[in-house]
């Protein structure tokens, strides 16, 4: 099996969107990430960058200070994480197009997901967000252009009288607007490589991906979160990009955040599998192509979901899922060592940790939220599947205030509790 050695950077994602870190925690966290195998982080900053000017309205009444992102910086450098700043650029822009002042850069009216890539004022737009977010990142060496999940391109009037046109397809739409984007980053920091997202990508046709020349602008991040990956299929997937000229490719796993929208503890297992999966497919791969690997930890589906789980309760899948990829495999010396730096007793695998316990940042989070999730199971089992609350103390009981009596001498115990 292969190892870290396949994957020059090992990055974590911080999803900002949602329950962002205080920045005295991730001073907390970092070096923890650091001893655990990472060297890199992916920061997806969203409404939590402190954007300036005709962009003010886009940070969120938390949102970091330049100050802050400065000291994020310093202590990612102190302890060797090397930043990558994420911003979407194309589709996922609800926390931009929601606003009236830009609502008229939509690809579709009614929704705020994707831009519109026809009006001139929606590229301006998304390089004055480069702009600023650069300005505040000297010296990066790839700025991730997002360009996920672009729904509903092709819908707009302008689109729709675009594609009228033959030789117009949704899939040139969205090659033409990403290599516009992938230019601009390149033009304005030369030393500075853009990555995308590849999901749009996956279903162009290799003559198209030729033509549009992105393999000589961007760098594909290959995303897949599932529990059994599809090994043989990525194989492919990957052979074909780099047949395309694509010259250097990126792995995304996910520690977090992609097993339920309203997710409240972490599966570590199913993680462990899906990073598995990611080192067969690596193992196949020529020295040098993959520039490395991202652990998305996601917070939010998207800007209007609700939250995933929480940073400090996916840390132990993080620091399980990265000493996988240290070692090759998820052995019991993995899990010692996971243990050894949580300050934990008991790691379990195959199921949702029942005890949050450990030393490590935010431990007191996990331990608090792992007992809210079991008492709401209780709650729920309670209300829902007890025989003398379902059929003596319905809710149109409590409505009526209906109880038989001997009925409230089953139920108080265990309401009681």
């Amino acid at each position: 099996m292969a190892s870290s050695s396949s994957f020059g950077l090992k990055l974590v994602h911080l999803d900002l969107k949602g329950a962002p870190p205080k920045v005295s925690y991730l001073a907390e966290v970092f070096p923890l990430f650091h001893s655990l195998g990472a060297n890199g982080l992916l920061i997806e900053y969203e409404d939590m960058f402190p954007y300036e000017g005709k962009l003010k309205e886009l940070r969120a009444q938390y949102a970091y200070s330049p100050s802050d992102i400065e000291e994020i910086l310093n202590l990612a450098k102190l302890h060797n994480l090397e930043v990558i700043p994420l911003v979407q650029t194309f589709g996922h822009l609800e926390f931009v197009l929601k606003h009236e002042t830009f609502s008229h850069l939509r690809e579709v009216k009614m929704f705020p997901n994707g831009l519109n890539p026809h009006k001139k004022d929606s590229l301006k737009l998304i390089q004055a967000m480069i702009d600023q977010v650069l300005a505040l990142h000297p010296g990066v060496r790839w700025f991730h252009i997002g360009a996920d999940e672009v729904y509903y391109l092709g819908e707009g009037e302008e689109s729709k009288q675009q594609l009228q046109q033959e030789t117009v397809t949704v899939e040139k739409l969205f090659l033409s607007h990403l290599c516009a984007v992938a230019s601009y980053v390149i033009s304005s920091c030369p030393a500075v490589t853009p990555v995308a997202w590849d999901d749009m990508l996956r279903s162009i046709d290799a003559e198209t991906l030729i033509e549009s020349g992105v393999a000589q602008l961007v760098e594909p991040m290959v995303w897949d979160y599932v529990l059994d990956l599809d090994v043989g299929n990525k194989r492919l997937l990957l052979e074909k990009y780099r047949n395309c000229g694509f010259s250097k490719l990126w792995l995304a796993s996910a520690f977090k955040g992609a097993t339920g929208v309203n997710q409240s503890l972490t599966h570590i297992g199913h993680h462990v599998e899906n990073h598995l999966g990611w080192l067969k497919v690596a193992n196949s791969q020529p020295a040098d192509y993959l520039r490395g690997i991202a652990l998305t930890g996601w917070q939010r589906y998207d800007h209007f979901s609700v939250l995933c789980e929480l940073l400090p309760v996916g840390i132990p899948s993080l620091a399980v899922c990265l000493q996988t990829l240290e070692n090759g495999c998820c052995s019991e010396k993995v899990k010692d060592t996971v243990k050894k730096y949580l300050g934990i007793s008991n790691l379990e695998i195959d199921t949702f940790m029942s005890e949050g316990s450990g030393t490590f940042p935010g431990s007191d989070v996990l331990i608090l939220v792992t007992q809210v999730t079991f008492l709401k199971m209780a709650v729920d089992e309670f209300l829902e599947r007890n025989r003398y609350v379902t059929g003596w103390f319905s809710p149109y009981h409590r409505k009526q205030k209906i109880l038989h009596p001997i009925m409230s001498h089953h139920i108080q115990p265990t309401a009681v509790r």
